[in-house]
């Protein structure tokens, strides 16, 4: 028996997460632990991460996102507004639930309606661009991206001010996703048969009622209304009374990632001669280093390195978000949707690697040219 498998098992299930825990003992070593680490960490972003995934988790369960994506469904009869649909549905979402969520509840629904109307042909696009649209869409708000959330309140910025930023790339991309349901899905007449298998009881429409309430007041804590372990406590004693499962569905890893991270940044930037070399290579290229960055280990770990080592966290920002484009690692939310699709019967995995490969360098061409036509150096 191999004694090694657990540990293979856990860098196959959570890459980013082990080389995370790597990077962050490896760093003790040269930084010893002491009283500074507790100031490593942000509790800020992981005490809103947490809040806003039993929130969400809370609402896709009870199915009102489904149930709201099926309505909209119900008078559509053709592919191309249908991809249009399904594609926008992921980008308006994600921008208040997460782009993980996004592609967690419209993606399985994606599969089902395409195959129940017997346009498989039509999967792979369709994915690849709820994906893009997921992580384009998310890039406006504060808490659409995890480390858009962190970074937002490092770099002091208002809401209306964050979202003013990044409103010209997402109204772009808007236009892009349109274009691409257009051109990339063939006309043609479909008969809609989906049928809602979701019904909202009672209970849940009471418990749905509680939890946009308790969403309510993480908005409030993201225009600086209210504190966010304020927040906190209503959030844990609704779920504790209502849910409790739900705290088992917490993406326990994702959080574990974003503690490691700090760890590792604030050991490498108590070590001069690192903070130093990498600072002074980053200084006046954020943008261009966080683009690429991300496309070798992902937008969230490239946001927490980088802005440990710049205080410019604007370029630093858009960067990432445009970052979560190009690979299929550089976003954990386009692995969240390679792999339900990837999962059905049939599935061409390579043809699809190849169709987001491409369509990614599409939209990046453009977003990147809007950020030089704007003024902002690469």
């Amino acid at each position: 028996m191999d004694r090694l498998s657990p540990v293979k098992n856990l860098f196959k299930k959570q890459p980013v997460t082990m080389v995370s825990a790597l990077l962050a003992v490896a760093s003790m070593f040269l930084v010893r632990p002491d009283k500074e680490y507790l100031g490593y960490v942000s509790y800020h972003t992981i005490g809103m991460l947490f809040i806003l995934m039993i929130i969400m988790d809370a609402l896709s369960s009870y199915g009102i996102f489904r149930i709201i994506g099926e309505k909209i469904l119900s008078k559509v009869h053709s592919t191309r507004l249908l991809a249009l649909v399904l594609v926008f549905l992921c980008f308006f979402f994600a921008m208040f639930i997460t782009n993980d969520i996004a592609l967690l509840t419209f993606v399985p629904f994606t599969v089902e309606l395409l195959t129940m109307a017997d346009r498989e042909e039509d999967m792979i696009p369709v994915i690849v661009l709820q994906t893009i649209a997921a992580n384009l869409g998310s890039m406006l708000t504060p808490i659409g991206n995890p480390h858009n959330l962190y970074l937002y309140k490092l770099s002091d910025m208002g809401a209306m001010e964050f979202v003013g930023m990044m409103a010209p790339y997402s109204i772009l991309a808007g236009f892009l996703l349109a274009a691409g349901a257009f051109v990339f899905v063939k006309k043609a007449q479909v008969e809609n048969k989906t049928e809602s298998k979701i019904v909202l009881e009672k209970k849940n429409g009471i418990r749905t009622i509680v939890y946009l309430l308790l969403f309510g007041l993480c908005v409030l804590e993201i225009f600086q209304v209210l504190e966010w372990y304020i927040v906190l406590i209503p959030v844990v004693i609704a779920t504790l009374i209502m849910n409790p499962g739900l705290f088992k569905k917490v993406n326990y890893s994702l959080l574990l990632t974003f503690i490691c991270l700090f760890v590792f940044i604030g050991n490498m930037k108590r070590l001069d001669v690192v903070y130093d070399l990498i600072s002074s290579r980053l200084a006046g290229h954020e943008f261009i280093v966080s683009l690429a960055t991300s496309q070798l280990i992902s937008n969230v770990p490239a946001s927490l390195l980088l802005s440990g080592m710049s205080t410019e966290y604007a370029p630093i920002i858009i960067g990432t978000d445009f970052g979560g484009l190009g690979t299929l690692i550089a976003s954990m939310a386009s692995l969240i949707s390679f792999k339900l699709y990837g999962d059905r019967p049939g599935s061409n995995k390579g043809k699809y690697i190849l169709t987001f490969s491409g369509y990614s360098i599409v939209f990046l061409i453009f977003l990147v040219g809007l950020y030089v036509i704007l003024g902002n150096h690469l």
